[in-house]
């Protein structure tokens, strides 16, 4: 006989995300908008950060992806608010009586600077989730030069999630 001990249920999501950046425009990510002279190409808002962040939770509720829940070659999803993928992402996490404990999150860009932005990221994000922005932590780092996100032609996300049900 063995002895039983009712531990919650913990599951750890991984998330990740790259798009390549051309001239003009804004960048959004994180759930805002910047204003620096360049955009993320994609079929939808290109948002890296929150596409990162919705595959992490998928992932750890086991569920499909982002791009077999929403594909790049169907048209409903072209210029798509990268929050219509999280809002499903969660609303899957609540169907399946899971909570987030935290997140934590690398946005990797040559530019723009992201230490501005991260606050507001945070608070937006943690809004979408209905979680407290004590439990998203945010940083950004560069490419130094190398690969196509340190030569400036990329942006790109990594993303762990920590969930806990009953």
């Amino acid at each position: 006989m063995t002895n039983q001990i009712n531990l919650p249920v913990l599951r750890i999501g991984l998330g990740f995300d790259t798009h390549r950046l051309e001239t003009g425009g804004k960048l959004k990510i994180g759930g805002i908008w910047i204003d620096c002279g360049s955009h993320a190409v994609g079929h939808s808002d290109a948002d890296v950060l929150m596409h990162a962040l919705t595959d992490a939770i998928l992932g750890a509720l086991s569920e499909p992806d982002i791009g077999r829940l929403f594909p790049d070659n169907a048209e409903r999803n072209k210029n798509r608010d990268s929050a219509d993928f999280l809002g499903e992402a969660i609303r899957r996490l609540n169907s399946q009586k899971m909570a987030i404990v935290n997140i934590d999150c690398v946005v990797l860009a040559e530019k723009p600077k992201m230490a501005p932005h991260i606050d507001q990221m945070k608070k937006e994000l943690a809004t979408q989730m209905g979680i407290t922005p004590q439990q998203l932590g945010i940083k950004a780092k560069t490419g130094e030069k190398v690969d196509a996100v340190g030569r400036g032609e990329a942006i790109s996300a990594r993303v762990v999630v920590l969930l806990a049900g009953t």
